[in-house]
């Protein structure tokens, strides 16, 4: 079975580099797929999931906000502002983060509204990447 070598990097770390089936990547114009032979391609991110089909049939989500992907010759790079697996996602402080974020927007203030707007945002997304992956592992057992 042809596979795709995916790379997905922040500025901190590398958070994946391996060998997959297929990846879903949440675009600026909308969310896309990438399966191996796929055109080449250079895209913007938005924050979204990541979707990873690892060569092995496992499905695992990456919470991930902003970047862009290149895809060429069987080869997808992810440079993302920022990335979290699903599996190292910690809920009790997303969900922290969450309750933080919508008491600044009560607060109001135009920068800190668009600020804690960003950041609720963003860890809405993780709780959603992890809420996912939960609902593939019930699929799958």
């Amino acid at each position: 079975m042809a596979t795709l070598h995916l790379e997905i990097v922040t500025p901190d770390r590398v958070v994946l580099d391996t060998r997959v089936r297929s990846v879903r990547l949440p675009g600026t114009m909308g969310s896309f797929g990438v399966l191996p032979n796929h055109a080449p391609l250079i895209a913007s991110l938005t924050t979204g999931a990541i979707k990873v089909e690892h060569d092995n049939g496992d499905i695992e989500y990456i919470a991930a906000s902003g970047g862009f992907a290149d895809v060429r010759d069987n080869r997808v790079t992810v440079i993302a502002d920022t990335a979290e697996r699903s599996a190292d996602i910690d809920l009790a402080r997303v969900r922290a983060a969450i309750e933080r974020a919508q008491a600044q927007l009560a607060e109001g203030g135009a920068e800190a509204y668009t600020q804690a707007q960003e950041t609720l945002r963003r860890y809405m997304n993780r709780l959603k990447v992890a809420q996912q992956q939960e609902e593939e592992a019930a699929r799958r057992h």
